[in-house]
């Protein structure tokens, strides 16, 4: 087609670079779409539909057992606490026995009968004991009770370079431990008037000490309960009942189960596990066990194949708790939902966007080529769908289709009125909050007073018994060390008092300072870090106190009385102290699914602590103060151990409040350990439920509100931008250029609508200029050939 012949004021033609930028805007156009407004709408149906099934895998699993699992877990705590303790002391024994025979200052004269008396007199649990020549064997001393030395190669045990392990002897029946040390006299230094064709002085010489004493003693926690220690074989060694025990005769082949469980372990492990028995009148036996033997290296016990073994009977709960029924209905609620979103976004806004895209095309067609093809594509009326910004953009679109074809001008559009899409949008996140916010908060529920059963509850309160076990015997061990080295002290030079104390400070890494206090109070001797303590006192007697009431770090000490002994010279002080280093009481509270562990002076202050603490804070929650005070006992007594479940902002929490100590140095001190668990860290039936009713209503609202959010960003915010500019485009506005920000339908109706600007700023160059004359269809023409 030939195009009409310039003349003077005729607009001028479209330069060079405009036709091929239209061109490239509508083949950018005729791209294949990314995104847009399907993937929001699918996935927010597929993941609801997910969160429907999760919903139902999650709560289906949930069963109320006849023996909670946290019961079962429980009681295989509890023999792991214990088989600790029982580590401990042999681990403590072994270590004390070849430290006082290090440090026996024998000479080459000395005698083995004065010897061994030095060295077991003030061991008030040695059955037996005997100096034996290393190498014959040969019994250089001996006392006490026969020391049952039958399969002992004294030859091959110190033939080694390193300590020598406790062994598990029979002696007339009884199961006892053999501790050995290597005692080493000196050489006999040479005398300077000897001759010297005489044979030389004998060199440095050992004997060997062997101890005969009973295995550790036992303390059982929680009514009806019987703790044992078993063998390899699994004979008990050591058995020690708590109340009424029951369930045990029943079981009798429990300890040969746990030992050979034990013994597929290996033998340098500490595993634990729990058993169920038999059901006698209702009541179920419960079994726990574990390896008295280190998981952190070589230790003491570890070849003595010993098990501890914890058995209890509770009650078999016959109430069945399904939680099937409810995840099916929860979860047909919200698959039912998603589909009725789905569907109402389907309606709402993806068809009615798709005709509009589909609208756009064809006016940008119609505004961009000429001929018959483009007077059908603006010919045919622009349908309004859907509400809001589409119904807007349709509406602009109908008006731009006649100022494209000549029939009318530009006019202004009515005002915006009505909901929008953002509004579908917020109904959305109503609806999905309608099922999401009973489901956090309501449903499901754990009741405080139901959740944990009681066989739980005592658990956590006979755990909480072993932990305060467990720092008592770390305390009495610290005052029975310095009780050893104020001993040691009597008569010795200050370089010898000094030289001790290093020598001890570097044997027990416990503690953090040694020193000495005169009677005024003042430190005459100190080796080590510099003391914690502020509180000046001078204490009668020994024992543990606290040397300070305030400070970063809570200062806690054993102490113990120095003697003067007539005649010899008199101690730097009158009492030693021994500052422990509470990180060493830190770690000894920390055990698996006890919680938070805190131990407490007498006002209830923080002395030590399993988790982050500020030194003399007050407990975290008043619960627990009230539950260590309800078990605190008459003045001058050490009170009872106490247990209750308190409700906290993330659930149930199994709490437990147990004294200290009720003999020994530390019973007067008023001290109390404290656990709190939470139960959700329990698995019980109720716990699990509500906590996965409330992830299920989390995972809903908020991978709904996603999508719906996504939909916001792609979809319905450029909507509304793209509403308010084509409605300034239908009034007249031929300036502001239409940029589309995604590839998808809006951005395709965006760049459909700046070539119908485009088309129309054109046109209306044309008409100021008085260059188009004719009908309308001539003047359409001629501008788009132009």
């Amino acid at each position: 087609m030939r195009s009409a012949p310039l003349q003077r004021g005729s607009p001028a033609l479209p330069t060079a670079n405009r036709a091929p930028r239209r061109h490239r805007i509508r083949r950018r156009a005729d791209m294949p779409l990314l995104g847009g407004v399907r993937p929001p709408i699918a996935s927010l149906i597929v993941l609801l539909l997910v969160v429907a099934a999760l919903t139902v895998i999650g709560l289906g699993n949930v069963h109320a057992e006849r023996v909670p699992q946290a019961v079962l877990n429980g009681d295989q705590r509890i023999a792991s606490d214990t088989a600790l303790s029982v580590r401990t002391a042999i681990d403590v024994e072994a270590s004390t026995v070849r430290r006082a025979a290090d440090a026996y200052p024998a000479t080459p004269s000395s005698a083995p009968a004065t010897v061994l008396k030095a060295l077991t007199s003030a061991r008030k649990a040695v059955r037996g004991s005997a100096l034996l020549d290393p190498h014959s064997g040969k019994p250089l001393a001996a006392g006490g009770e026969p020391v049952p030395l039958t399969g002992v190669n004294t030859a091959r045990l110190t033939s080694g370079h390193g300590p020598i392990l406790p062994r598990l002897v029979t002696s007339n029946g009884t199961r006892e431990l053999l501790y050995f040390a290597k005692v080493t006299l000196p050489a006999q230094k040479a005398d300077a008037n000897q001759d010297q064709n005489q044979a030389p002085s004998r060199s440095e010489r050992q004997w060997l000490l062997v101890l005969s004493e009973p295995l550790p003693a036992l303390t059982a926690y929680g009514d009806g309960r019987t703790t044992e220690v078993l063998d390899a074989s699994g004979e008990a060694v050591v058995s020690t009942p708590h109340g009424t025990a029951t369930g045990t005769v029943a079981d009798s082949g429990l300890p040969a189960a746990a030992a050979r469980a034990a013994s597929g372990s290996g033998h340098d492990t500490d595993a634990s596990g729990s058993l169920l028995g038999a059901t006698t009148g209702g009541l179920r036996t419960v079994t726990g066990w574990a390896q008295v033997a280190s998981a952190t290296g070589p230790g003491d016990t570890d070849d003595l194949g010993l098990t501890v073994l914890t058995s209890h009977a509770v009650p078999a709960t016959t109430a069945a708790a399904d939680y099937l029924g409810f995840a099916l209905k929860a979860a047909g609620a919200l698959a039912g939902l998603a589909l009725l979103l789905g569907l109402a976004l389907h309606f709402a806004v993806q068809r009615p966007l798709l005709r509009l895209y589909l609208s756009a095309g064809r006016l940008a067609r119609g505004a961009t080529e000429g001929g018959p093809v483009a007077m059908e594509e603006l010919s045919r009326t622009v349908p309004v769908h859907g509400f809001g910004e589409l119904a807007r953009i349709g509406r602009a679109l109908e008006s731009l289709r006649r100022q494209l074809l000549g029939e009318s001008g530009p006019e202004e559009l009515p005002a915006r009125r009505g909901p929008g899409y953002r509004s579908l949008a917020v109904a959305g996140v109503v609806l999905l909050a309608c099922w999401s916010v009973p489901m956090i908060f309501t449903l499901n529920r754990a009741n405080t007073t139901t959740a944990v059963p009681a066989p739980v509850l005592a658990v956590q309160q006979t755990r909480t018994e072993i932990a305060a076990n467990r720092i008592r015997q770390s305390l009495d061990q610290s005052y029975t060390d310095m009780s050893d080295v104020a001993a040691s002290l009597q008569g010795k030079s200050r370089s010898a008092q000094t030289e001790v104390l290093q020598h001890t400070l570097d044997d027990h890494a416990q503690y953090r300072s040694l020193y000495l206090i005169d009677r005024s109070g003042g430190i005459t001797l100190r080796v080590g870090d510099t003391p914690l303590r502020t509180l000046i006192h001078v204490p009668d007697g020994g024992g543990i106190t606290t040397v300070n009431t305030s400070g970063r770090i809570p200062a806690i000490a054993a102490y113990a009385q120095i003697r003067n002994i007539k005649g010899k010279t008199p101690a730097a002080g009158v009492v030693l102290f021994g500052e422990i280093d509470v990180n060493t009481l830190n770690s000894n509270l920390a055990r698996p699914n006890l919680g938070s562990v805190w131990v407490t002076d007498n006002n209830y202050k923080v002395l030590a602590s399993s988790v982050g603490y500020r030194a003399f804070q007050a407990l975290p929650d008043s619960g627990l103060t009230r539950l260590a005070r309800a078990g605190q006992g008459a003045p001058g007594t050490a009170g009872t151990a106490t247990s209750a479940v308190h409700p906290s902002s993330s659930g149930p929490s199994v709490d437990a409040a147990a004294p200290l100590a009720q003999s020994g140095p530390t019973a007067q001190l008023g001290w109390h350990v404290v656990t709190a668990e939470p139960a959700a860290a329990l698995k019980l039936p109720a716990v699990q439920a509500e906590q996965r009713t409330m992830l299920a209503g989390i995972l809903g609202i908020t991978l709904g509100a996603a999508c719906l959010g996504w939909l916001h960003i792609v979809v319905i915010r450029p909507l509304r931008a793209v509403a308010v500019l084509v409605e300034r485009l239908a009034g007249g506005d031929r300036r502001t250029v239409l940029h589309p920000v995604h590839h998808d339908e809006v951005g395709s109706v965006t760049r459909g609508l700046e070539l119908i600007r485009q088309a129309l700023a054109e046109r209306g160059r044309a008409a100021r200029s008085g260059a188009v004359a004719g009908s309308p269809q001539y003047r359409h023409d001629n501008t788009l050939q132009r």
